[in-house]
């Protein structure tokens, strides 16, 4: 149920949708171990990794406000881009959310130099993919290719950014399309509680307009709008240029240059995400007749930016282990119990479960989390989550991809992208005290919803922790 906030490329209700081969993901935002036991019967001490620093890595450059980043890997025989516009939920409004999404994945249907069938045979030839997403602080139009054909498909690309067709048909496929996901969405409790979730955590903050839209404003939307948006959109004060593959610096600015120095620069001003604060601990119960109840509960946790993301990620990573074994292993009370930390401006973590007894299951849940705030976690602990966070990062960075979707969320909403090389270090650096400190300072007043039996809930039970 947990929605992997820091990947990029098709984003759904649920998490991230993998879109043909380039499926981009964040490993600072799920780079958490799910086993936190068997990492530590694997390395208690973790050898030192030699690592290059980002900036003999990375090449930055300007071209009219455009920033552009490179990050060149050397003999990889792919290349991944991504054209991010920052703003996501701020962008938009309650009469027009989801337009930037489906302006994007208009974007991937035609172009005014590849119409619908030249482009997908171009595709199918240069053996390229280009795809679209959004999250609540920014949105992306990708591009994977080979090294061999880039040329052709920044060709593609470019053109998709910049002139995109959107003819009456290729919009109207396109929302259709997304008008049946965001109804699939609302059936499916899995889904519907991540909606009924973000009305609660949400309400009166800029993500309140989720900008994956909804049925009623989706279907609304007019090619006009459509276009008028894209337009808006076109300013590269807003705009962010992820480059990972072996390019020449010189060559790609070129390139940039070439494509995108005409457009304006815009006065679009980046600014800090409001963030967001709980007072209570509250429980909202949805009815319907389902064999289990559905359960979700989020606290505010601090933005990708604070020193206090570091131990909590740590924190969220023994209280997952802690619950699973608790709630599954020694009661199977649940399938599939969670804890979870997202990575967003306006940052969220929580618990979340599936139950026919969901009394007992928060309890125990609780319970775990009143622990992690009074008894120090172990430092062998500890130092199993940094191994295991080491490992999950190389092996999800391996695809040039992946290498690109932690440069942006860091630039982005991170600090600037510099910081993704520090995750590793900064988490070797978390003490037990620390672990207790952030579990009290954040893990509290949880925002309950549930989709189920309401006779099965007892409001005491799941606002008994402060």
């Amino acid at each position: 149920m947990t929605r992997q906030a820091g990947q990029y490329l098709q984003v759904g209700r649920t998490g991230w949708q993998r879109v043909a081969a380039c499926a981009l993901v964040a490993f600072i935002a799920s780079g958490m171990p799910n086993t936190i036991g068997r990492a530590q019967q694997a390395a208690t001490t973790p050898a030192p990794v030699a690592q290059t620093p980002p900036e003999q890595l990375v090449t930055e450059f300007d071209v009219k406000g455009l920033k552009v980043l490179l990050k060149r890997r050397t003999g990889s025989q792919t290349v991944a881009a991504g054209m991010f516009f920052r703003g996501g939920a701020r962008n938009v409004d309650a009469k027009n959310a989801g337009i930037e999404l489906l302006a994007l994945q208009v974007a991937t249907e035609a172009t005014t130099s590849f119409p619908r069938e030249r482009l997908r045979r171009e595709l199918a030839t240069t053996g390229t993919s280009i795809g679209a997403g959004m999250t609540f602080d920014y949105s992306v139009l990708s591009l994977a290719s080979t090294r061999q054909g880039f040329d052709r498909a920044w060709a593609i690309f470019t053109d998709a950014v910049l002139r995109p067709s959107f003819t009456v048909e290729d919009v109207d496929r396109v929302k259709t399309r997304m008008v049946a996901a965001l109804s699939e969405g609302e059936s499916r409790p899995d889904s519907y509680i991540e909606q009924l979730q973000a009305k609660v955590a949400y309400a009166g903050h800029p993500y309140q307009n989720d900008p994956h839209g909804s049925v009623d404003v989706v279907r609304r939307l007019t090619p006009a709008d459509v276009k008028a948006f894209h337009q808006e959109l076109l300013q590269t004060s807003r705009m962010l240029l992820v480059v990972v593959g072996d390019l020449d610096p010189r060559v790609l600015q070129q390139k940039v240059e070439s494509a995108f120095s005409g457009l304006p620069r815009g006065n679009y001003a980046a600014s800090p995400t409001p963030t967001l604060s709980f007072a209570q601990p509250t429980v909202q119960v949805t009815a319907r007749t389902l064999p289990i109840n559905f359960v979700k509960g989020v606290y505010a946790a601090p933005s990708l930016t604070s020193p206090d993301i570091y131990p909590l990620k740590v924190a969220t990573a023994v209280l997952e282990q802690r619950v699973f074994d608790e709630v599954r292993v020694r009661r199977s009370l649940s399938y599939a119990p969670n804890a979870f930390l997202e990575s967003q401006g306006a940052n969220v973590g929580g618990i979340e479960f599936t139950s026919v007894d969901p009394n007992q299951t928060v309890s125990i849940m609780l319970d775990e989390i009143k622990k992690l705030q009074t008894v120090e976690t172990r430092p062998d602990e500890i130092r199993a989550i940094a191994q295991q966070f080491l490992t999950r990062s190389y092996l999800q960075e391996e695809a040039s991809a992946a290498q690109a979707g932690v440069l942006a969320q860091s630039e982005l909403i991170g600090g600037g992208w510099r910081q993704s090389s520090e995750a590793l270090q900064r988490l070797r650096a978390v003490t037990p005290a620390d672990v207790k400190r952030v579990a009290n300072t954040y893990i509290r007043n949880l925002q309950f919803v549930v989709v189920g039996n309401p006779r099965s809930i007892d409001a005491k039970v799941f606002t008994q922790q402060r």
